[in-house]
């Protein structure tokens, strides 16, 4: 006989279990809602962590007279503080606004013909009285041509006659960037810019050459890409580095790289870009890149080897593993980051007056003090930063001992109080030198075109094509930091290397983004 089922009744099972297996499954249970929140968070919401001000409002921190400091507060007078000025751009629509100072200009005049400007009432020739002017922007795709130098030898006729031997003179060749390969420094200068710069891989380079007829393959373009690098910028990225390396304060990052051919290690396996540049006390900025197989702190330790001083990074344990004279800065932006996972998690509704909001409120006010400290000097930043953020900090560091206690571990608030208490002695390291900066943003903001990159061209072939990679990213980075265009400046550096470098020992010196000529850098409004 079978078992009919009733209506309004359930086949679900009763179970009985224990408080504490309760427990553990709400834990469990809570923690997947979060992971699908800051997953959703991720790929739909903004990347932006400005908190909002109803939740900086919820916030009173009576730190005598820190409130009054507070950039943006109705207490902030003039006399208090000076707060760094913000001008707005004009929107025009004039093309003379756009271009820079010393743009071409094509003029092409349009006139009516002596009959057409004969009157139609007594047929007198009209005179031109006035006229109206249209400009346009113009452009044209890349141009490529053939160039040929020819160079001439010469023979003595009397010498041949006299002696049956002729006297030869031949002219000099000038050196070139490839001997025995048809590669320009222009030809080279552009693909670098636009794989490198604007991201696009070669073999869409392939194609759009392609289209314009050039049958230029993407091999020899990687080839003329490897050997320039290897050749005549790796040269400069060496003094670069012991440039970097005589700074006192530093940034650090990395991210991974796929490499498909590496001896030992699978094609589907992490290599790592590491990124090393100075910080914003440093008059000449130096941007570099390193290729390694791993993200082991003894690649961190070889290539800062000779450096003493402040590393700015992120929480990565490793860089806590570097010699002692290497003082670690932590990140607060990494730490706010947490706190505002946590907020994600939470139902719009509730995040006023939570926790995670009050942590990232703790840490917003330290932004927000930092900002108004940004045209202070070192000295003064540091007496400030004394006066006015340490009592933030010391509140916030009370405050997170005792949620701590009272948080699961394993929550998204969990986390970030983690985070912020065991990387706390590196986080307020910050205070000890007024040069030191309250982020590791600016080795983020460094890091991001080669992340751009990668998005595009996703993988590296081999390790020596990854660290030629790195190369060339070092100096386009470092040329734009100087406020050097890209283009220029390569152009620059490949048309005078081969010549320096028969004759100057220190060829790669001269040829420093610090030492460029005025028509390489980018023109000024």
């Amino acid at each position: 006989m079978k078992n009919e089922k009733k209506p309004g009744t359930s086949n679900a099972e009763m179970v009985t279990i224990s408080r504490a297996e309760y427990n553990e499954l709400k834990l469990q249970n809570q923690w997947l809602l979060e992971q699908l929140g800051l997953a959703k968070k991720r790929e739909f919401g903004s990347s932006s962590e400005r908190i909002q001000e109803d939740l900086m409002d919820q916030l009173g921190l009576n730190f005598n007279e820190a409130e009054a400091y507070a950039y943006g507060t109705k207490s902030a007078t003039p006399e208090q503080i000076a707060v760094k000025a913000h001008e707005r751009n004009r929107k025009s629509g004039s093309v003379t606004d756009i271009v820079p100072e010393g743009t071409a200009t094509e003029v092409i005049e349009h006139r009516l013909s002596e009959e057409e400007r004969t009157c139609n009432s007594c047929g007198t020739l009209m005179e031109e009285i006035g006229k109206e002017i249209h400009r346009s922007l113009m452009m044209e795709p890349a141009k490529f041509w053939i160039r040929e130098d020819v160079y001439y030898s010469y023979a003595c006729k009397q010498c041949e006659e006299t002696t049956g031997e002729a006297n030869i003179l031949k002219t000099p060749k000038e050196p070139v960037l490839h001997p025995g390969s048809f590669a320009s420094a222009e030809a080279v200068a552009h693909i670098m810019t636009q794989k490198f710069v604007m991201y696009s891989p070669l073999y869409r380079l392939e194609q759009e050459f392609n289209r314009e007829g050039l049958k230029l393959s993407r091999q020899t373009m990687a080839n003329w890409l490897l050997n320039t690098s290897d050749i005549w910028l790796r040269p400069i990225y060496d003094v670069l580095h012991g440039e970097l390396c005589k700074e006192s304060v530093l940034h650090g990052d990395e991210t991974t790289l796929q490499v498909l051919k590496e001896s030992g290690k699978a094609a589907a396996s992490k290599s790592y870009m590491w990124l090393y540049r100075t910080s914003g006390c440093t008059k000449a900025p130096v941007v570099l890149y390193e290729y390694q197989p791993s993200r082991k702190a003894a690649h961190a330790e070889e290539f800062l080897k000779g450096f003493s001083g402040w590393l700015h990074a992120d929480g990565y344990q490793g860089y806590h593993k570097l010699p002692e004279n290497i003082r670690v800065v932590g990140c607060w932006a990494h730490a706010r980051r947490k706190f505002d996972e946590a907020l994600q998690t939470i139902p719009q509704e509730d995040r006023k007056g939570s926790l995670a909001a009050t942590g990232e409120c703790h840490c917003t006010r330290l932004f927000q003090l930092e900002e108004a400290l940004a045209e202070l000097t070192p000295e003064e930043r540091y007496t400030k930063r004394l006066e006015l953020e340490k009592p933030v900090l010391d509140a916030l560091l009370a405050w997170a001992n005792e949620t701590t206690a009272k948080t699961a571990p394993k929550s998204a608030l969990g986390k970030a109080l983690h985070y912020l208490l065991e990387q706390w002695p590196y986080l307020v390291r910050y205070l000890e030198d007024g040069r030191l900066e309250l982020s590791n943003n600016r080795a983020e903001r460094s890091i991001k075109p080669f992340v751009m990159g990668r998005k595009n061209w996703l993988f590296a072939n081999t390790p020596a094509g990854a660290q030629s990679s790195a190369v060339i990213y070092s100096l386009i980075e470092t040329a734009k930091e100087n406020h050097l265009d890209p283009y220029r400046y390569l152009l620059w550096v490949l048309k005078n290397a081969p010549t320096l470098s028969q004759t100057d020992e220190a060829w790669a010196e001269k040829l420093l983004p610090s030492n460029a000529p005025q028509e390489c850098y980018i023109p000024q409004k």
